[in-house]
């Protein structure tokens, strides 16, 4: 996962926690129990610098896992250590009313010589480790950015779908950091985890990491309320989700987009009102792009305007191309304007209607399965819009001029149905840097 604040300012204060653990002049101390062939293990030790609403700088500090913390009889670090989401304690307690059993079970395995019985025991002992990890789940729940709390299960049935993430999700440094910022409305300006302890096949002392996919991938987007594929000072990536606003819309219902997020997570760091230099639907996902500076925005702009920029898109069609006798490649030439009386619909008008230029590439059949079951034949499909009109990949795939065959999920060309999404993502672009001039490429694959 891709940090998503500055790391430089937070990485000198690790290495000086680091340095200062060497000396021996604050101490890692054991909270909780902690297995013996985990003791010698490594720990990342997370720092984050942020500003409260009075503008006061907050140091926060913090360890991986929940059974250590950071001792700072001295005051030595002048900040704050951040503790665990959930205490040992309530960990082991919840972890209490099957262990015994568990226990049983596993000296029952181990000493069990049919291997069928075998089987039937450990299907008991996965059913009872199963519990037991739900539990531990239900304890954790995490301040978002915009002041709500979510639990850790309401997170994974958007991330995960549904199912228990690994054991250790939320114990991580980037979480608990966050987590404490939401809380106290801290907007954090720097954020970086190192790594202490001996050098192992994955990560060395002294090291950068930056926030795991495995565990955090799942829960720091809820969190951010982004999905960061990439940032740095000029720019930021995301991979918005379908159903929100790219930009804020009229009236308080309609406040909440990536743009609003954006200036939300990062405060002062934005420099500009509307830092969008490009939108999606609100029902499509994807890539896009916003900028930092004002510099940067308007050499975005710039490189939208010269034809700079190269986007890729995916989508699943309701059908099969190929029985309307639609090649696997082409390329069409459109033309739509605004339906005044029917807003926001686009409509055929090759007079008063403007250009949109589309290529595509069918990639193949499939079997879609809806929500409710319903299963269909669909065509998956990459399309290279040339230009970049209003609902156009909507319109070349739904409208009669097009191919006449809408995108699945599709509310305003096509039919919806209930718990359904609009089938098309941004997947990848490409443009040059704001900065550097240098081409920049971003990809990012479709969840359907």
């Amino acid at each position: 996962m891709f940090p998503p604040f500055d790391e430089a300012i937070a990485f000198d204060a690790c290495k000086k926690i680091i340095s200062l653990l060497k000396e021996e002049k604050v101490y890692l101390e054991y909270t909780g129990r902690i297995s013996s062939d985990r003791i010698s293990n490594g720990i990342m030790i997370g720092a984050c610098y942020g500003k409260n609403e009075a503008g006061e700088e907050k140091f926060l500090y913090t360890v991986s896992g929940n059974a250590r913390k950071i001792s700072d009889p001295e005051n030595l670090l002048g900040g704050l250590f951040v503790e665990p989401i959930v205490p040992t304690e309530k960990i082991n307690l919840a972890l209490a009313a099957n262990d015994e059993e568990i226990h049983s079970l596993t000296d029952r395995i181990n000493n069990e010589t049919d291997p069928a019985r075998k089987d039937e025991l450990k299907k008991q002992r996965e059913k009872l480790t199963t519990e037991s990890l739900s539990r531990v789940h239900d304890l954790y729940s995490f301040h978002c950015f915009d002041g709500k709390i979510k639990s850790l299960k309401e997170i994974c049935s958007v991330t995960n779908r549904g199912k228990l993430p690994p054991t250790g999700t939320g114990d991580c440094c980037a979480p608990k950091l966050l987590d404490y910022c939401h809380a106290h409305r801290i907007v954090p300006f720097s954020l970086c985890e190192v790594y202490y302890g001996n050098d192992s096949e994955t990560k060395k002392s002294g090291q950068v990491y930056g926030p795991c996919d495995e565990r955090c991938g799942l829960i720091l987007p809820e969190m951010l309320g982004l999905n960061i594929l990439y940032r740095d000072g000029h720019i930021c990536v995301v991979n918005k989700q379908s159903g929100l606003l790219s930009v804020p819309g009229r009236g308080p219902e309609k406040e909440d987009s990536i743009e609003k997020r954006f200036r939300t997570i990062y405060g002062d760091a934005v420099e500009i009102k509307q830092p969008a230099v490009h939108r999606l639907d609100m029902e499509t996902s994807g890539i896009m792009v916003l900028a930092f500076t004002k510099e940067a925005h308007r050499a975005m702009n710039m490189a939208f305007e010269r034809g700079d920029v190269q986007k890729e898109y995916v989508a699943l069609l309701d059908g099969v191309l190929a029985k309307k006798g639609v090649p696997q490649h082409g390329q069409n030439e459109l033309y739509f304007r605004l339906d005044v009386d029917n807003r926001p619909h686009q409509i055929w008008d090759d007079v008063n209607g403007k250009k949109a230029v589309t290529e595509w590439n069918i990639l193949g059949v499939e079997k879609y399965v809806a929500p409710d079951g319903t299963r269909t034949d669909a065509t998956r499909i990459q399309y290279i819009p040339h230009t970049g009109r209003t609902h156009q990949l909507r319109l070349v795939s739904a409208d009669s001029h097009g191919f006449g065959m809408p995108i699945i999920g599709d509310t305003l060309y096509g039919h919806c149905r209930p718990g359904e999404r609009l089938m098309l993502h941004a997947k990848k672009i490409t443009f040059p840097h704001p900065a550097t001039g240098e081409k920049v490429t971003f990809e990012c694959k479709e969840e359907f």
